[in-house]
């Protein structure tokens, strides 16, 4: 069987930062790859693949990207939680059960103890593999709650139908994996090794779980003054103090975290490389369809995360004086993370290197493909007449769209930055918080004003700084999946339950005449401001939609899926769904 792995190491290619071997099937192996350097590492880089792609799907299988895809779910793009039947008991929406992944951890972790490795090699192995594992069961935790702790290898004499651990022993596990890979990694990874896990990695993602451990979520009836808090608090500031340590900081260009490679803000980046490792951020999907292929659809901002953004002085659109907000120049003297992010009617988006490019969502004068609507000039689809700029490649053309091969960052310092904050507002220190808001506001181009408070409210209380670091965040990190998860987290659900999703219509203005209209657009002289512009529900075109969303308490844990409940006898379904497992704390 070492055979069979040394004959297919012509197959090795870069992630990571390492070398890789695409092992299609972990199982097949003999214990003594365990004394092989090559082939562990190796072994140890496909559960990289594996781990950090997307699973959030409804064939419970990755997806080949790394971009997060869960937009939808919160209020920042189209689409999501419509009618009842979006999760229902058989649950295949929201998927993730990833036991036969654990079980090739726990393999590896298992070969460690036996392997003639020495121990500088067999060390950061094991850390890496730790971290992994507990990277996996975090995912299907703030999933569903407890689920079953297995530390090592089953085999077929054991009892496999194992029962739900509670949701505390389940965090606890977590955590302790992770402060068990930390003496084993270096501080930092750099250079070649740039995107392995590290002591810095560990540092940020054990704030990120200490902070859902404490949270409303799994403590809805202590939510902000429980225990677990001082943990978080300690957790995210260890990692705050570790990262400045070692040289971490905010980039002075917002668009630059997502289109450079290896600078100071990427804290846990999964490398992407042409032409081994690409399209993590799955642009084909994203782009208007007129400049991509396959497919598109994804991450299409919707009008209320566009009515988010601030204006230039930091308030909220209609309540700056400097800056007076009008829905038909909606797109002027705003937060510049808009233009990083949003792009609108007329507005410049020069993709396949098209200098000068406007992208139009007018029918009739934009593509069919690409113009707002449900059904247009016989195209079926759905487009909220906004696309999203972040972390696309404008350069590439069509073609190539595919070959985006930005990093995707799993974790920025800039979450590390918020999860600190979070952590000590709930300690009633807002003084970090101001600090926090000011620096994100200050690299963004927000102005300071003459007081220097970069439009944010004066003396704001705890359950005031709360919210506008959740406000912030749902614009700095807009479309990271970081929205849906903050509200979840914070049982604010309810805040999109009922809601309707709406886009901008762009009519043009009567003035302009349609056939200089036309030819006006060819050449990309037609401006925004010769339109008018109204938002309109999304489900306006097709009556059987839901008017709102529908996100039920029920939401705050999702079921476990049907299938394998009925493989398990032993498994409990969650409270809300017809089970007894109580997933709270």
């Amino acid at each position: 069987m070492k055979k069979l792995f040394t004959n297919i190491i012509a197959f090795i290619f870069l992630l990571s930062g390492c070398n890789v071997l695409d092992i299609d099937d972990l199982k097949n192996y003999s214990d003594d790859i365990w004394d092989d350097e090559v082939l562990t590492s190796a072994y140890l880089s496909n559960l990289y693949a594996y781990a950090f792609e997307r699973w959030l799907s409804t064939a419970e299988k990755p997806e080949g990207y790394t971009w997060p895809r869960d937009a939808e779910w919160s209020d920042e793009s189209r689409g999501g939680f419509y009618g009842s039947n979006v999760i229902t008991v058989n649950n295949t929406t929201m998927g993730y059960w990833v036991y036969e992944k654990i079980r090739s951890v726990n393999d590896l972790l298992q070969g460690m103890e036996t392997s003639t490795l020495p121990e500088s090699v067999r060390n950061p192995v094991k850390g890496q593999a730790l971290f992994i594992r507990a990277y996996l069961y975090y995912n299907m935790l703030r999933l569903y709650g407890g689920i079953p702790i297995i530390k090592e290898p089953q085999a077929l004499e054991d009892d496999l139908y194992v029962q739900r651990n509670s949701s505390l022993e389940c965090f606890n596990f977590i955590l302790q994996d992770l402060a068990d890979a930390s003496p084993l990694l270096p501080v930092q990874y750099t250079g070649n090794d740039r995107g392995r896990i590290d002591q810095c990695i560990v540092a940020a993602f054990r704030g990120r779980v200490a902070l859902l451990k404490a949270s409303p979520q799994f403590n809805p009836s202590s939510p902000y003054d429980n225990a677990y808090w001082e943990e978080a608090y300690t957790a995210t500031k260890a990692a705050y103090d570790l990262l400045e340590q070692n040289g971490y900081g905010l980039l002075n260009d917002y668009t630059a975290v997502f289109e450079t490679k290896g600078h100071r803000e990427a804290v846990f980046a999964i490398i992407s490389i042409t032409p081994d490792k690409e399209n993590g951020r799955g642009e084909n999907a994203v782009r208007p369809l007129s400049e991509s292929k396959n497919a598109t659809g994804s991450d299409q901002p919707s009008w209320g995360l566009a009515e988010a953004y601030l204006m230039k002085d930091g308030k909220k659109p209609g309540e700056s004086d400097k800056y007076p907000y009008d829905i038909q120049t909606f797109w002027e003297n705003r937060d510049p993370r808009f233009d990083a992010t949003i792009v609108y009617n007329g507005g410049l988006f020069e993709l396949s290197s098209k200098t000068g490019r406007r992208q139009y969502t007018t029918p009739g004068i934009a593509s069919s493909l690409d113009a707002f609507g449900q059904s247009i000039q016989g195209e079926s689809h759905a487009r909220t007449g906004l696309y999203c700029k972040k972390g696309i490649n404008e350069s590439l053309l069509a073609s190539q769209v595919t070959t985006n091969d930005y990093d995707w960052l799993e974790i920025r310092y800039a979450e590390v930055l918020f999860n600190y904050t979070e952590a000590a507002n709930e300690k009633n220190d807002q003084s970090v918080g101001y600090t926090v808001l000011k620096e994100i506001r200050a690299r963004a181009g927000i102005e300071p004003g003459t007081d220097m408070m970069y439009g944010l409210k004066a003396g704001m209380n705890k359950e005031e700084m709360r919210m506008a670091l959740l406000d912030e965040k749902r614009i700095e990190f807009s479309f990271e999946g970081q929205r849906f998860w903050d509200l979840r987290r914070h049982r604010l659900l309810h805040l999109l339950d009922g809601q309707p999703k709406y886009g901008i219509l762009a009519t043009l203005k009567e003035s302009v005449p349609m056939e200089e209209a036309l030819v006006r657009a060819d050449n990309y002289t037609l401006m925004p401001e010769e339109f008018v512009y109204q938002p309109l529900d999304l489900g306006f075109q097709n009556p059987l939609v839901d008017p709102g969303l529908y996100i039920p308490e029920s939401y705050y844990f999702f079921p476990i899926k049907k299938t394998h409940l009925d493989k398990n006898p032993k498994l409990e379904q969650n409270r809300d769904w017809g089970g007894s497992f109580i997933p709270e704390m």
